[in-house]
């Protein structure tokens, strides 16, 4: 089958790139669950353990994702999105019906059952996207993920905005909202997730692409923080709250200019197709890397004639069946099927690392509300925008950086797992001391570490364990994150507050004593996240001294068959 034909204009990745910025944003909804847990707990009349086991119920169902990564194989992206439309309005408009008293006395293993479903909404969704782009970009992989990655960190900013601005801080319009909008959204935006031409990687105006898509969401992740500021501070009329998520909406939309762009001003074909089916004689086939999700198309030296006999008379006999050829297991940077990756000690230290940084980032988000309310916060909404924020810049911020350095340096992008792990370390120690003003400061690099782990993991899968079964392999890697939940906001974090509560003698515990152990494990947590970070940077460098040798994507010889 003859390669595609790269054209410089060619728009359908950039038009798949744009609407994946509102997927991913409608992807995110799980942040939400700080916005309506209060109310959770009032209605229902939940302890904080009751409430800390339904926001592992949304970990586990934003983070299992073995089934999508599975169905990105098998079906197209339509078909994963429109499942991921189905859970979100069952699961979020049963939980409505549940708040809003409309079902009296909902047993509360059906709510935590609701609450999984609605959140698992963001795995096909997220992942159906994810998958997608990343063959679409194959050879800008860390920066699509970035961005991507940052969209849905972005995401608890745009809902905290629309919270404020549009739905007058009511958790149940909110509730009623995931239900009815995300759907609506998801479903128009079907058509343009869609596998296409990969972008070659090669056009000078790529690189401007990509940063016009970087500047665009940096400006709307200051802008959200800058609204939601002066929201607190001053009372704006509802005319000013509409002009300012039109605004919002503007700069979502921002990414769709590349596409127009391309449309009033296309560029003239690079490689003429006559040319590129017909490959030189004398030459084996070439063909760019990555054009493929199987990451197939490689580049092949000059195949040498074989003079000796023997190896006539060998190749005979194995085309005859006198000789079985040895099928050949995977190398690293090859595609692995997920029970090949499954045994290799490079894809389980990959997953301890990641499973230590977000378990222990997530139980801090998890319980972001009452950290503040515990460390004297008057405003816990502010914080929460802030770790969004910094979320966000972690995650663009690393896909940007790490590229970089990949491609002109082979610095494998496990390094920047290694300095987040550091930094959340002493983020931690700053919660635990909660010093005058080390809150804010603690929430903003635990926010940006978060967003680390999060963005380098996903470029790293793909580099290690090929493109075809990414899907999968990228799931697996997202059960660390309610596993974290589990060890660590549950049965960690739950308890010992509760505890402590009850030692003051109310329901809400006040004071550093209510998470100060928490924080202590989790910065010991980290200190293990280095360790094993630093173990994996090593056994990976000269895999990626291998791939990104003169700083292009190649993959190993031993690929070539």
């Amino acid at each position: 089958m003859p390669s595609p034909v790269l054209k410089a204009g060619s728009r359908p990745p950039w038009v798949g790139l744009g609407a994946a910025v509102w997927v991913q944003i409608a992807a995110g909804n799980a942040y939400n669950f700080p916005l309506y847990s209060p109310l959770l707990k009032s209605v229902l009349g939940y302890n904080q353990m009751q409430l800390t086991i339904l926001g592992v119920a949304s970990d586990i169902g934003e983070s299992v994702a073995l089934l999508p990564g599975i169905a990105c194989n098998k079906f197209p992206p339509w078909a994963v999105l429109l499942v991921g439309c189905v859970l979100c309005f069952f699961g979020y408009g049963v939980l409505w019906l549940a708040v809003s008293e409309t079902v009296a006395n909902m047993p509360y293993i059906l709510l935590f059952i609701t609450i999984l479903i609605a959140t698992n909404s963001n795995a096909w969704f997220g992942t159906a996207v994810l998958v997608t782009n990343m063959r679409n970009f194959p050879l800008s992989r860390g920066t699509v993920a970035g961005i991507l990655k940052g969209y849905i960190g972005i995401s608890a900013a745009v809902y905290t905005v629309v919270y404020s601005l549009v739905l007058k801080e009511s958790a149940l319009n909110l509730l009623l909202f995931l239900a009815l909008g995300l759907p609506v959204l998801c479903l128009a935006l079907m058509y343009f997730i869609r596998p296409c031409t990969p972008a070659s990687g090669e056009e000078s105006s790529e690189h401007g692409h990509f940063l016009f898509t970087q500047v665009v969401s940096v400006m709307l992740a200051v802008y959200l923080l800058i609204i939601t500021v002066v929201n607190q501070m001053i009372s704006l009329s509802q005319t000013v709250s509409y002009i300012l998520i039109a605004i919002v909406v503007i700069l979502l939309l921002s990414p769709l200019a590349i596409p127009v762009k391309m449309t009033l001003f296309p560029v003239r074909d690079r490689i003429d197709s006559s040319d590129q089916l017909a490959p030189p004689e004398g030459n084996a086939t070439q063909t760019d890397p990555l054009l493929t999700p199987s990451s197939s198309a490689i580049n092949l030296g000059s195949f040498h004639e074989a003079d000796d006999s023997s190896d006539v008379e060998t190749l005979l006999a194995i085309g005859e069946g006198a000789v079985r050829k040895k099928k050949r297991r995977p190398k690293r940077g090859e595609d692995f099927k997920f029970q090949e990756a499954f045994i290799k000690a490079d894809f389980w230290l990959l997953w301890f690392v990641y499973f230590l940084g977000v378990g222990s980032g997530v139980t801090v988000l998890n319980n972001l509300s009452q950290i503040g309310v515990a460390l004297g916060s008057d405003d816990t909404t502010i914080l929460l925008s802030l770790f969004s924020f910094c979320n966000f810049v972690g995650r663009l911020g690393s896909g940007v950086v790490s590229e970089h350095f990949v491609k002109n340096y082979t610095l494998p992008r496990t390094f920047w797992m290694t300095c987040a792990h550091i930094l959340m370390i002493l983020s931690f120690i700053l919660y635990a001391l909660d010093l005058s003003g080390t809150l804010y400061a603690a929430t903003t690099l635990l926010g940006i570490c978060y967003g680390v782990q999060y963005s380098m993991m996903v470029p790293t899968v793909s580099e290690l364990f090929g493109l075809k079964h990414f899907g999968i392999n990228y799931g697996f890697m997202l059960i660390g994150n309610p596993i974290g939940a589990v060890l660590f906001s549950v049965l960690l974090a739950g308890n010992l507050y509760d505890a402590e509560a009850a030692k003051q003698g109310t329901s809400t515990c006040i004071g550093a004593d209510c998470f100060r152990i928490t924080f202590i494990v989790l910065a010991g947590v980290c200190g293990l996240g280095t360790i094993l970070s630093i173990i994996l940077t090593v056994r990976v460098r000269p895999v990626y001294q291998m791939l990104y040798a003169g700083g292009s994507f190649r993959l190993p010889a031993s690929a070539i068959h």
